[in-house]
C-alpha cells in the first residue's frame, strides 16, 4: 500500500514542529524543573535579597569562618553564667525545718518519744526525738526561753542563741543542735534525668552536678548541651561541654531555693539531611556537637549519581529569625577537611542540590509521556 506523499510530508512536519516546541519547553522550563534544587550561589544570594533577607546572609564555608567557630570565647561563655555562681555557705535554718535540740544533762528540756524517755535520763542525751518545728515566721518554742528567732541562723549560731538565754536557768548549758529534716528550701529537677522531681536544700552545697547526681545522674537521653535554669522568671542555657572547654568548673553554680533545673533530651537536637544525598535522614546530634563532614556521613554523602557536590548548601534560622545560609563547594580539594571542622547547629538543614542533567531528565520524563499522547492521537485520527 502506497502512502500518499502530502500526507506523510505533512506527518514529518508535524514531528519536527513538536519536536521543536518539545525543546523550547524543555529550555524554559529548566527553571521550574520538578524537585527541590537551590541554584547556584548567584541564584541563592539574589532569591535571599529579593525576599528582605540582610546583605551576607549567604557566606561561604572558607578556612576563616572555620576558624571562627573554632575558636570559643571563653570571656562570653562566662559572662553568661556568672551570674548563677556562688560560694557554698553553712546551712542556714528556714520556716519549715525541724531541729533537733539537745541539753547535756537536762533531759527534762528534751522532746522525747514515747518509749525513750529512760534512755534520756540515763545517758543525759536526748535521741533523735520529735524535734522543734520551725514556724512560718522563723520561730521556735523553746523550755524556759520562750519563743526564739532561728531563721536564718546557722546550727552554731542557734547553738550560741540558746546557751545565751538558757544562761539565767542553767549553769553553763552544753547545746547540741542539728537540723533533723530539711524541708524550708528544694529544687525541682526535670526532664533527662534518672529520678525527676523535688530536692531538698540540705547542708550539702547544692551545686549544678550535686543536683544532677542526686537526681539519679543523667539518662541515656541526656543532652548535655541544653542544660536550662530557670530563676525568678529567668531561664539561663548552660551547656556543660562548653563550659568544660573554657575551663569552667560547673561546680561553681549554686542552686537556690525555687530553682528550676531541666536537662533536654539529644533527641530534640537533630540536623536534617534532604536533597540528592544517598539516605536522606534526620540526624541525632551528641551533646550538641556534629560537623557537617559527620553529618553527611551518616546520610551516606552526596549521591554520586545524582548529587551536585559543587552546591551544598547549610539552612539555618538565625538568631532574628532570619534565614542563614552556607555554601561549600564540596567539589574542590580540601573542602571536606573545612566540613569536617565546621560545625552544626540543632534544626540545621542540610541540603544538596541536584545535578544539572538531573534537573534536565526529570523535566524530559515528565514531557515525555505527553509527547507519546499527541503523537498517539495524531497518528490515530490520520
Amino acid at each position: 500500500m502506497l502512502r500518499e506523499p502530502g500526507r506523510d510530508c505533512h506527518g514529518r512536519r508535524w514531528r519536527t514542529l513538536l519536536l521543536l516546541l518539545l525543546c523550547s519547553t524543555v529550555l524554559a522550563a529548566c527553571s521550574m524543573s520538578p524537585g527541590a534544587y537551590m541554584g547556584s550561589p548567584e541564584t541563592v544570594s539574589q532569591s535571599l535579597q529579593e525576599d528582605g533577607a540582610p546583605p551576607g546572609a549567604l557566606k561561604a564555608i572558607t578556612p576563616e569562618l572555620v576558624r571562627s567557630y573554632a575558636s570559643v570565647d571563653t570571656t562570653m561563655v562566662r559572662t553568661q553564667v556568672e551570674h548563677l555562681f556562688g560560694r557554698a555557705e553553712p546551712y542556714r535554718v528556714g520556716p519549715g525545718d525541724i531541729l533537733n535540740i539537745v541539753v547535756w544533762n537536762h533531759p527534762e528540756l528534751a522532746l522525747t518519744p514515747a518509749g525513750s524517755a529512760t534512755t534520756a535520763i540515763v545517758t543525759g542525751v536526748n535521741e533523735l526525738g520529735n524535734g522543734y518545728n520551725v514556724a512560718p515566721d522563723g520561730t521556735i518554742q523553746f523550755p524556759f526561753t520562750g519563743q526564739v528567732h532561728v531563721a536564718g541562723l546557722s546550727e552554731a549560731q542557734i547553738r550560741e542563741r540558746l546557751a545565751q538565754r538558757l544562761s539565767g536557768y542553767v549553769n553553763s548549758p552544753q547545746i547540741t543542735v542539728r537540723v533533723q529534716a530539711y524541708r524550708s528550701g528544694r529544687i525541682y529537677v526535670d526532664g533527662e534525668v534518672r529520678n525527676p522531681g523535688v530536692l531538698p536544700i540540705t547542708d550539702i552545697p547544692m551545686t549544678l552536678p550535686e543536683a544532677i547526681n542526686r537526681a539519679g545522674g543523667l539518662t541515656t537521653d541526656a543532652d548535655r548541651s541544653t542544660v536550662t535554669l530557670t530563676r525568678n522568671g529567668t531561664t539561663t542555657h548552660i551547656d556543660l561541654p562548653k563550659l568544660t572547654r573554657s575551663q569552667i568548673d560547673p561546680s561553681n553554680i549554686l542552686l537556690k531555693n525555687g530553682d528550676l533545673l531541666r536537662v533536654g533530651s539529644r533527641l530534640d537536637s537533630k540536623v536534617y539531611l534532604m536533597g540528592d544525598v544517598y539516605l536522606p535522614t534526620a540526624h541525632v546530634m551528641h551533646d550538641g556537637n556534629v560537623t557537617l563532614a559527620q553529618a553527611l556521613g551518616e546520610a551516606g554523602g552526596v549521591n554520586p549519581q545524582s548529587g551536585n557536590p559543587h552546591q551544598v548548601y547549610v539552612i539555618r534560622r538565625g538568631e532574628n529569625g532570619e534565614p542563614e545560609l552556607f555554601h561549600l563547594d564540596a567539589g574542590r580539594p580540601g573542602a571536606y577537611v573545612l566540613a569536617a571542622d565546621f560545625p552544626l547547629k540543632p534544626r540545621d538543614i542540610v541540603f544538596v542540590d541536584p545535578a544539572p542533567v538531573v534537573r534536565w531528565n526529570r523535566v524530559i520524563s515528565n514531557l515525555l509521556p505527553s509527547y507519546d499522547a499527541v503523537y498517539t492521537t495524531r497518528v490515530m485520527t490520520r
